[in-house]
């Protein structure tokens, strides 16, 4: 039994401090503090292509030469079928997504420990600096799309009505990477390992994720758990659908992408408000 002097001496109920989780409130203050997550991201874009020549289409080096090494490999080696679209437009189509994901965990998941020095300045909700990760990493897939344009023109390809999908598609990308990004960089700082591991993960990722090859390739059994549990998975397939092939999304697949990814952004941001509070102590 608890000993009862000790039962008096602690604060009656009304005086405690409870933490309220709530997701949409949380969401709704990193809304509200949008324009700090704007002028962290202005200032990461400054400091990466200061001084440098080509500026930022330093930001299409790395989706070109992955699409150069996939064409080589994947489309003459493996037989890659691509329903008749050549396949670096294919490969293209695929890499966007996963370069905008690879590249805003490679940013926004480490941005609390790069942020240190602002943490106990600045006023805000933490989750602005996973966002700014995101931001910047919007601004390269935006400057890289300029080369897909290009694609579309050299292959003669002009997206049809099935292309007014794409703000639904791009909508489930989105919630799924933000939900990833804010996961990892809370948990980074309580695991540094994470750190060192996450350029592996990536990588194994990059080849998990139906990007040199189609969603096809996926059985089809395994395809509605691959789908729930790997959202890009039929993001990728959905835009290669009403882009190039003038098809409707896989809505099966893709409404599962959709349930994962909100099931992610949610565990993400509890997750994120419960470790919040030990932030500053140990980055």
């Amino acid at each position: 039994m608890r000993n009862p002097a000790a039962i008096a001496a602690e604060p009656p109920d009304a005086l405690r401090f409870r933490r309220r989780l709530a997701p949409l409130v949380a969401l709704r203050a990193v809304w509200d503090a949008r324009e700090v997550a704007f002028s962290l991201a202005e200032r990461d874009l400054r400091a990466r292509y200061k001084q440098a020549v080509l500026g930022f289409l330093w930001s299409l080096a790395s989706p070109l030469s992955l699409v150069l090494v996939f064409t080589v490999f994947f489309r003459h080696v493996a037989r890659v079928d691509t329903d008749g679209v050549p396949y670096p437009l294919f490969a293209f189509l695929g890499l966007l997504p996963w370069s905008f994901f690879s590249a805003s965990l490679s940013t926004g998941g480490l941005s609390l420990l790069s942020n240190r020095a602002l943490l106990s300045k600045v006023y805000c909700p933490r989750e602005v600096f996973p966002l700014a990760g995101v931001g910047v990493a919007a601004v390269d897939t935006a400057v890289s799309t300029t080369a897909l344009v290009v694609m579309f023109v050299v292959y003669g390809f002009v997206p049809g009505l099935t292309a007014l999908w794409f703000p639904v598609i791009l909508l489930v990308q989105l919630a799924f990477t933000f939900g990833v990004v804010l996961l990892v960089s809370v948990v980074v700082v309580y695991l540094r390992d994470l750190r060192h591991a996450l350029p592996i993960l990536l990588q194994f990722g990059l080849f998990a994720t139906p990007v040199a090859y189609g969603l096809d390739a996926i059985p089809a059994a395994y395809r509605p758990l691959y789908s729930a549990l790997n959202p890009l998975a039929p993001v990728i397939d959905g835009y290669r659908r009403t882009l190039v092939l003038g098809l409707a999304p896989r809505w099966e697949l893709l409404g599962l992408a959709a349930a994962g990814a909100a099931v992610m952004l949610v565990v993400a941001t509890l997750v994120f408000q419960r470790l919040e509070a030990g932030i500053a102590d140990l980055v």
